[in-house]
Order: C-alpha cells, then sequence, then structure tokens
C-alpha cells in the first residue's frame, strides 16, 4: 500500500513558519541586548522565511488552516513585536510613556492587520493587499536601522514619524501590489525590467541603502498610486460633467 504522505507534508511548510518564528523572538533578545544591527537584520530574515513558507505549501499542495493560524501568530511576534520593541530601545525609550505609546500603536495596528487579513483573505485578489502588510512595515524600520551605519540622522525623529503613519497604513484599504502572481516566464512591461534592474544593482553596490530605498518606494508607492487614482477620477468626473453642462447649453 502506498503511504498517506499529506501529513508529513504539513511539516514542510510548518518548518519555514517556525523558522519565522524564531527569527522574530531571537530579534527580541537582541534589542533587549542593544545589539540593534543584528535585531533588525534578524526581522529581515524573518520576512524571507515568511514569503517561503506560503510558496513551499502551494507547491506542495499542504495549505491548511492550521498553517495559516500558526503563520499568523508567528507573524504578530516577528512583525508587530519584534520591529516595535526595536524601534522603542532602539529609540524611544528615553521618551517614557509617549514612546512605549507610539511603539503599541504600531504593534496593535499590525496585529489587526494580519487578523483582517485571515478574515478576507479568501474574497480578495491574490495580486494586491488591502492595507500594508506587516512584513514590508517591519522590513522598513529594520532596513533603515540597518541603514544608520551608513547614513547620519536621528532615530527618534525617524521612530516617531514612521511608527504611526506605518500602522495607519496596515490598517487602511490602500491597495499594494502582493507580487504573489508575479511570474518571470510571463510577457511584462519594459519598465518593470529596468526597474528590477536599478533595484538589484542598488543592492549590489550599496545593500544597507539599497534595501532601505527599495522598501521606502514600496511603502509610498500604495499611498501614491491610490492619490494619483484618484486625481484621475476627479479629472474625468469634471470633464464629464463640464461636457454634460456644454451639452445642455
Amino acid at each position: 500500500m502506498k503511504k498517506d504522505r499529506s501529513a508529513y507534508i504539513l511539516i514542510l511548510p510548518s518548518l519555514f513558519t517556525t523558522g519565522n518564528l524564531f527569527c522574530g523572538f531571537f530579534s527580541i533578545v537582541q534589542s533587549i541586548h542593544h545589539d540593534f544591527f543584528d535585531a533588525a537584520i534578524l526581522i529581515v530574515v524573518a520576512g524571507v522565511f515568511d514569503s517561503l513558507d506560503g510558496r513551499v505549501a502551494r507547491m506542495t499542495k499542504s495549505q491548511s488552516r492550521f498553517g495559516v493560524e500558526y503563520d499568523s501568530i508567528s507573524d504578530v511576534v516577528s512583525f508587530a513585536m519584534a520591529p516595535a520593541l526595536l524601534a522603542y530601545l532602539w529609540a524611544l525609550e528615553p521618551y517614557g510613556r509617549v514612546g512605549v505609546a507610539t511603539a503599541f500603536f504600531f504593534t496593535a495596528c499590525g496585529a489587526l492587520r494580519l487578523a483582517r487579513f485571515n478574515t478576507i483573505a479568501e474574497e480578495m485578489p491574490k495580486s494586491y493587499f488591502v492595507g500594508l502588510p506587516s512584513p514590508a512595515a517591519a522590513i522598513f524600520i529594520s532596513a533603515w536601522v540597518i541603514a544608520s551605519r551608513e547614513i547620519s540622522y536621528r532615530p527618534d525623529v525617524f521612530s516617531f514619524s514612521a511608527l504611526v503613519p506605518l500602522g495607519l497604513l496596515m490598517v487602511s484599504n490602500v491597495r499594494y501590489r502582493s507580487f504573489k502572481d508575479f511570474d518571470v516566464r510571463h510577457r511584462r512591461r519594459f519598465v518593470n525590467l529596468v526597474v528590477l534592474t536599478a533595484a538589484l544593482a542598488l543592492l549590489i553596490v550599496k545593500p544597507d541603502m539599497g534595501l532601505a530605498a527599495i522598501l521606502t518606494y514600496y511603502v509610498l508607492w500604495g499611498p501614491v498610486r491610490e492619490m494619483v487614482g484618484w486625481l484621475r477620477r476627479k479629472s474625468v468626473k469634471q470633464n464629464a460633467e463640464a461636457l454634460s453642462a456644454t451639452k445642455q447649453e
């Protein structure tokens, strides 16, 4: 008889999720020890594990409700708690309760975003996310912590100006490209190749700054895209109203 391997296959994506959880936990430990660079690197690695567990589950056709719940719990640790604690101990601790409230706001928004994602994931297209993905928000903070070795800026100003907007973007209705349907074998516009080449070159030449620049572009891309779309719809509506008024005259 052929053995049922489904129970064994389920272990594979869970191992990647466990790697994500471990990196988030270890990042918190490193932040407590004030090793902020390693803490930031671990959050980035957690993001890599998080992107792989879903792909492995789809490739092996081993998606399960257990995997979804385990992934969400791990994401809360790695992409809500770990980056918030990193930012707090790195820059906000001297501000007392204000710093605590700011870091907690980011944590709460990250948890809310993950809970909402679980409830609407099956209803939404796979091509985009509603709200900024929590891994992107977490890696954005980590990328700028890493980049602080290359450029000089005030960590407290950055943290205060980043945590609240990132939290709001996570729970917003702003759409972000998911890349789940991205396949290099399919035809793409020429500009996509230019952007990917520029991003790769930047990562090779200046990996610290390159990661921060790419994450900044991704974070800002959502609201800018929404604003451009709103302006276009407004312009079309105004032109239609003007044309209608002209015909009535």
